[in-house]
């Protein structure tokens, strides 16, 4: 399985994203610089975290212009994996790959901290290896993860199963006390109705080692590849 990590002006993830594919999980992954549409052969496709074009405008609102986001839709289109990591999350909201928008945190400070999530679904490659309920530990390092929809978005969500982590409490409870930045629901991440896009504020690059303070990101990314590896192993 080949990752591909997109490289946006202001991208600063972008090689944590690539170290952790490479250098922890093992797996083949290639930077892919934001003006080529060649996504080179990649089965999964990450937008990493960082400042795509200073965030002008609003973030994601420059980057979603990219050419490399027509192939990424087009491949998202095709059932391949997409998963944005905050900034990455904020430009597939702003393509229209994902519902909803992002607006400054609770506080309106920029939050640089563990948190906690709980994982709300399993019934996604980004999630398959991990347990219903389970709660992880995560950094987020952000200033506009405050994440918000209308009423009806809200309702579809929640009816579709598609918010798939919520901000918790250390022991599980989605209250105000586990909300860092005031997101609605406590949502932390959502994914598309065909599951296959996913969008997180928290940085599972930066929860690959113990030294880190947390290995738990791990989840997230031996899900993509274990969903993949059952995938391609189902006769057609």
């Amino acid at each position: 399985m080949k990752f591909g990590v997109v490289v946006f002006p202001g991208s600063n993830c972008d090689h944590d994203a690539f170290c952790a594919i490479g250098g922890v999980l093992g797996r083949p992954v290639e930077y892919l610089w934001h003006r080529s549409e060649n996504l080179a052969g990649c089965d999964a496709i990450i937008l990493p975290g960082g400042f795509a074009f200073g965030d002008y405008l609003r973030t994601g609102a420059i980057a979603r212009f990219s050419p490399v986001m027509k192939s990424v839709a087009k491949f998202a289109r095709s059932s391949g994996l997409v998963l944005g990591i905050c900034n990455g999350f904020q430009i597939l909201c702003e393509a229209g790959l994902l519902p909803g928008a992002m607006t400054r945190n609770r506080g309106l400070r920029f939050l640089c901290q563990q948190v906690h999530i709980r994982v709300e679904s399993t019934d996604t490659p980004f999630t398959s290896a991990a347990q219903r309920g389970q709660i992880l530990k995560i950094p987020i390092a952000h200033m506009d993860g405050n994440y918000f929809c209308d009423g009806a978005t809200l309702d579809e969500l929640e009816r579709e199963n598609r918010v798939i982590f919520r901000y918790t409490t250390p022991d599980g409870r989605n209250d105000d006390d586990g909300n860092p930045n005031g997101s609605l629901a406590n949502i932390a991440g959502i994914c598309n109705r065909e599951r296959n896009v996913l969008g997180l504020m928290p940085h599972p690059e930066r929860a690959v080692e113990a030294p880190l303070g947390s290995a738990d990101g791990l989840v997230i990314l031996r899900s993509m590849v274990d969903s993949f590896v059952r995938r391609i192993a189902i006769p057609a």
